[in-house]
């Protein structure tokens, strides 16, 4: 069985994705082609913003949205510290310190009513993680930033995109937002890929001039910025994966659904606000003794992963400093006790229901 299947989508658009990798090679244009114009456009209606700038990944979407808002040394930037290290690493690239606030027990997003205490004259931005596919609580969050003198928001959509929330699409609910094309995520290419969105004229602008290494003109360099463009063939990938990206977010709630009743009784298994609609970047439960219960399902030949096993501020890199002494409770439960079960939205019921037995 397999953890996930990118061999499926790709046989099923194999003609479509062949002829659009083909029209790059011939006309060669392997970097700023007009694939990369087109898919800002359907990515940006799909998010309900004015702009969208593709670039070459999620991580790199991060540190821009962060120098584009001129954060540095002395400025503070909150986010969660139960998520992928590349949040905390683009804090830190920029010079930044990351002030982490724990997670809702229940969605693992930021949990709102521990923000306001987190905030300080030095507060620049606030980054919410919509973990696992299912956006966190924007209304909340950016009432709050707007309290305190209009702090940024910037959505990191690097798992929800195509997600709602209280029917308006991730990537379109506050200051800025970002998102990763890394192949396994829902929306995925054949390589590294990743974007920033935003409503704002002044952002976009500054965002392009940083991805092109500064440039406001052919040789006329303006600011710092480095190269963080999407390569066109990966952009002609996504525009033809985006053809079909609707029908398997149907699939993947199918999915879900499937394994919610069947472990409903078992396990804790995802929780969904009734006003959200998750993408499932992943389909993650909680289990006591998971090694045990993990070694088990290896052993029936089922793959599982644990998204993530250590909380950002007990990584290594922290060891000598004054992050490794806080405590996040509730993110280091969830360290401690979260799974991520086979799925795609290929997954036959059989298939669910094999790993459903075991378990």
């Amino acid at each position: 069985m397999k953890f996930i299947d990118l061999e499926t989508p790709y046989l099923q658009s194999k003609d479509e994705i062949n002829a659009a990798i083909q029209r790059v090679l011939t006309h060669g244009q392997y970097i700023g082609g007009p694939e990369i114009a087109e898919l800002e456009g359907k990515l940006a209606a799909r998010a309900g913003v004015r702009h969208c700038i593709v670039m070459n990944s999620g991580t790199c979407a991060l540190q821009v949205a962060l120098m584009a808002l001129n954060i540095g040394p002395g400025d503070e930037v909150i986010t969660t510290p139960f998520s992928f290290f590349a949040i905390a690493e683009a804090i830190l690239l920029v010079g930044a310190k990351a002030v982490f606030v724990d997670i809702d027990s229940r969605t693992y997003n930021l949990d709102p009513q521990l923000l306001e205490k987190a905030i300080t004259q030095n507060t620049k931005a606030i980054i919410p993680v919509s973990l696992f596919g299912q956006c966190a609580d924007f209304d909340a969050i950016n009432a709050i930033a707007e309290r305190h003198n209009n702090i940024p928001v910037i959505e990191d959509g690097a798992q929800s995109f195509g997600a709602l929330y209280k029917g308006r699409p991730s990537c379109g609910l506050s200051t800025l937002a970002t998102t990763s094309f890394f192949p396994s995520k829902p929306l995925g290419c054949y390589g590294e890929g990743g974007a920033c969105f935003t409503n704002d004229d002044q952002l976009a602008h500054l965002m392009r001039s940083i991805i092109n290494h500064g440039q406001e003109g052919r040789y006329e360099h303006v600011r710092v910025g480095f190269n963080g463009r999407l390569a066109s063939i990966q952009a002609a990938v996504l525009l033809v994966k985006l053809e079909s990206f609707t029908k398997e977010i149907e699939l993947r709630q199918s999915v879900a659904a499937y394994y919610q009743e069947q472990l409903k009784e078992a396990v804790i298994t995802p929780y969904i606000e009734d006003y959200n609609l998750s993408v499932y970047a992943q389909y993650t439960i909680q289990v006591e003794q998971r090694d045990s219960v993990q070694e088990k399902l290896k052993t029936a030949g089922i793959p599982t992963a644990v998204h993530y096993p250590k909380p950002l501020h007990k990584q290594p890199i922290f060891k000598e400093t004054a992050y490794y002494s806080l405590s996040f409770p509730e993110s280091e439960l969830a360290a401690a006790r979260v799974l991520s079960l086979p799925f795609y939205p290929s997954m036959s019921p059989e298939n669910v229901k094999r790993v459903c037995d075991c378990l």
